[in-house]
């Protein structure tokens, strides 16, 4: 089983965010920068499956060289090798032509990474890897199962769950529960320096879409405490302030 998974380097979800040059890029001074954590099933969901039935797990980013201590979190997380394209991520269509050279030169089994990012939450690179590849592709996957060449497989739908069989190759966005998280011990930290780590150049330059700018939700609003009794002004409030009634 020869199994590709695509990480995301993003912030930390408790950092404080804040942009700068006039609000066009990230300010990454100070941020705590992690694996995508639907990324994080994806890997842990890849390791177990290879501890299952043998193989290969590669870990793949598309980013600078500065997302290298994100890569080596996922090669002591039980990655047995990792790919850096050296380009900035700026667009899903981007990201998605690289990580499908890749997988072209490779013919990995099965393409695995979080249904979305937690930067962007696009939701789109697997379903353009997967076109760009001629294979199926399906998110979100919240169990996986592989038998005999053959994937079986629950997502979530508008309701309820869907249940499916597919053979490989595969392209799949992944989410809990699909595995437990696994944190790194010192053992996997250790090995992880000694893994390699192949850096290789964009297949094109091509970039889609241009950021203008950048803003932050609006801050939050101070509550208004209504009597329980008082369900006139309550009303009211709804109707003629919030204007949701």
């Amino acid at each position: 089983m020869k199994i590709l998974v695509c990480i995301t380097h993003v912030p930390d979800t408790t950092s404080k965010i804040a942009f700068t040059n006039g609000d066009t890029e990230l300010d990454k001074a100070g941020l705590q920068f992690v694996i995508g954590p639907y990324d994080d099933y994806a890997l842990a969901r890849a390791v177990e499956i290879k501890e299952q039935l043998g193989g290969t797990v590669t870990a793949l980013n598309v980013g600078p060289k500065d997302t290298e201590p994100t890569i080596r979190k996922a090669l002591a997380i039980g990655a047995d090798d990792a790919i850096r394209i050296d380009a900035e991520p700026t667009d899903a269509y981007f990201v998605a032509q690289q990580i499908a050279e890749v997988a072209k030169a490779e013919n990995y089994d099965l393409i695995m990474m979080g249904r979305e990012s937690s930067d962007y939450n696009g939701g789109q690179v697997h379903g353009m890897v997967g076109e760009m590849l001629g294979v199926p592709s399906l998110s979100p996957v919240m169990k996986l199962d592989i038998e005999d060449g053959v994937a079986k497989m629950a997502r979530e739908i508008e309701g309820g769950k869907e249940y499916l069989e597919a053979s490989l190759p595969l392209v799949l966005g992944c989410q809990e529960p699909i595995a437990d998280w696994k944190i790194p011990n010192m053992r996997g930290i250790m090995s992880a320096r000694k893994k390699p780590l192949k850096v290789v150049t964009p297949s094109n330059d091509e970039k889609l879409t241009t950021p203008e700018s950048y803003e932050l939700p609006a801050p939050r609003t101070e509550v208004k405490l209504i009597d329980a009794d008082n369900t006139a002004e309550l009303v009211d409030l709804l109707k003629n302030e919030a204007k949701v009634i």
